[in-house]
C-alpha cells in the first residue's frame, strides 16, 4: 500500500481519516500540531503518543523532509542559501534573508521551470515536476529549524512558477496560514508570477490577501515577448487587466518586478512607456539589476541608469524602489546552485 503524505493534509482531512481508522478524536489535532507547530520530521519525535501508535502511523503515512545538500552563508549580510535534496533525488533551492522586520524565506514551488524566461537560471536546467504542498511547506520549516528563529515572511519567488502549480500552492497557503498550525498571516506572503493570466483571475476570487508580485520586466510586448515566452500567450494589456481585477477584488496593491538589463529595457524611453502603462494602477515597482547568468549575455544596468529609471517613475507618480542586493557573495539568485549540482552529476 502506498503511504500517504501526512504533511500535505489539512486538519479536517486528517480528522476524517483518523475517525475512519477508529483513532481517538483528539489524536488528529495532536499529530497535526507536532507537524506544523513543533515542526518534527519523525513520528518518533512525538513524545506523547504510544510506541504502538507511532508504528501504526509510520506504516500508513510518511513525513516529508528535505536533506540540506549545500548551505552557503553570506559574509556580507548573513543571508543563507540552501540547496535541498528531495526524497526522489531532485534538488530545489531556498534563501533565508534577515531584515529588521524579521526573517524572510524565498522558496521554490517546482523542480525546474517550464516558462523559458531568457534571463532566468531556473529555466535553463529544465522542468522536472511540481512540488507537493509538504515539499513547499518544508522549505519554510527547515529554514526555521536551521536558523533557530521563526520565519515571519514568505516569498514564492524561487525555482518554478507558482501559478503553474496552482492547486498545490493553494493547499500550501492554507496549511501555512492555518491557525491550528504555523499560523502565518497571508498578508506576510508574496506570490510572484510571470503572468499566467487565467490563474490570476482565479486567485483574485479567493481574496487571500497575499501580495501578488508580477514579473513584468518590459514596458512593451516587443521586448517582453523576446525575453518571456508567456507574453506570446497573454500580452501586457491582458496581464494588466488581470492585475487590475485582482486589485479591485482584494484591495491589495500589486508589486511589479522589473529586472533592468543593460541595453534591453533600461532606457528613459522604456521608463516613460512603463509609467504610461501603469498610470492609475495601485502598484509598486521593484527595480532589480538583473543577475548575471553564464549561459546568457545579459548584464545588469549600471547604477546611474538604475537610479535614473527609478527617478523617472517616482517623478511621474509610480512608486519605485531598487531592491537591496542580499547574498551577493554566495550567488543567492535561485536556480544557480541547482544548475551547478546537475552539471556536477553529469
Amino acid at each position: 500500500m502506498e503511504k500517504i503524505d501526512i504533511k500535505s493534509m489539512t486538519l479536517p482531512e486528517l480528522q476524517a481519516d483518523f475517525a475512519a481508522r477508529g483513532y481517538e478524536k483528539f489524536r488528529a489535532k495532536q499529530i497535526y500540531q507536532w507537524l506544523h507547530v513543533k515542526n518534527v520530521n519523525s513520528f518518533n519525535e512525538m513524545t506523547n503518543i504510544s510506541a504502538n501508535l507511532k508504528q501504526e502511523l509510520s506504516n500508513i503515512f510518511y513525513i516529508t523532509s528535505l536533506n540540506i545538500v549545500k548551505r552557503l552563508v553570506s559574509k556580507l549580510d548573513n543571508t543563507v542559501k540552501y540547496l535541498y535534496e528531495l526524497p526522489d533525488g531532485s534538488h530545489v533551492e531556498s534563501v533565508l534573508m534577515q531584515y529588521k522586520h524579521g526573517n524572510s524565506v524565498c522558496i521554490s514551488t517546482q523542480v525546474g521551470c517550464k516558462m523559458g524566461c531568457s534571463f532566468c537560471a531556473s529555466t535553463i536546467a529544465g522542468f522536472v515536476r511540481n512540488l507537493t504542498p509538504s515539499e513547499i511547506l518544508e522549505q519554510v520549516y527547515a529554514a526555521g529549524r536551521d536558523s533557530g528563529e521563526r520565519v515571519s515572511n514568505v516569498v514564492l519567488m524561487g525555482i518554478g512558477e507558482p501559478l503553474d502549480n496552482y492547486d498545490n500552492v493553494l493547499r500550501f497557503l492554507r496549511l501555512l496560514s492555518d491557525e491550528q498550525g504555523f499560523c502565518l498571516s497571508l498578508r506576510h506572503v508574496s506570490l510572484s508570477t510571470c503572468g499566467i493570466v487565467d490563474k490570476i483571475y482565479d486567485l483574485a476570487e479567493k481574496k487571500l490577501q497575499l501580495t501578488l508580485s508580477i514579473s513584468l520586466h518590459a514596458p512593451n510586448d516587443e521586448i517582453r515577448s523576446k525575453t518571456m515566452p508567456v507574453n506570446r500567450r497573454w500580452n501586457i494589456d491582458e496581464l494588466l487587466d488581470a492585475c487590475r481585477y485582482y486589485e479591485q477584488k482584494t484591495g491589495r496593491r500589486i508589486s511589479f518586478e522589473y529586472a533592468l538589463i543593460a541595453g534591453v529595457n533600461d532606457s528613459l524611453k522604456d521608463a516613460q512607456e512603463l509609467a504610461g502603462r501603469l498610470k492609475g494602477t495601485l502598484c509598486h515597482v521593484n527595480l532589480i539589476p538583473v543577475n548575471a547568468v553564464a549561459e546568457t549575455s545579459y548584464r545588469a544596468s549600471n547604477r546611474q541608469k538604475v537610479f535614473a529609471f527609478q527617478k523617472y517613475l517616482n517623478d511621474h507618480g509610480i512608486t519605485a524602489t531598487v531592491r537591496r542586493t542580499l547574498g551577493a557573495d554566495i550567488n543567492a539568485a535561485c536556480g544557480q546552485l541547482r544548475r551547478e549540482e546537475l552539471q556536477q552529476e553529469k
